[in-house]
């Protein structure tokens, strides 16, 4: 990762955070909104696919919900 300069303006500081802010909100509003449905969380790790299953379990075997039918 290259290090950067900080900036002077820090304007440019506040509006990045009320960005990720509202990012942030997203996301977590989509994880419930998908837990709701039965859409288990999926994550990528050393470039392996991974599912966080309703029950807590984490699995590469992707759920019946997440198969191509």
């Amino acid at each position: 990762m290259k290090k950067v300069k900080k900036l002077n303006d820090n304007k440019i500081y506040a509006e990045i955070t009320r960005i990720l802010t509202i990012a942030n909100d997203a996301v977590k509003k989509a994880k419930e909104e998908n837990k709701k449905l039965g859409i288990p969380e999926t994550f990528w790790n050393n470039g392996k696919v991974y599912y966080i299953l309703s029950s807590g379990e984490i699995t590469q075997n992707p759920p019946p919900i997440m198969r191509e039918s």
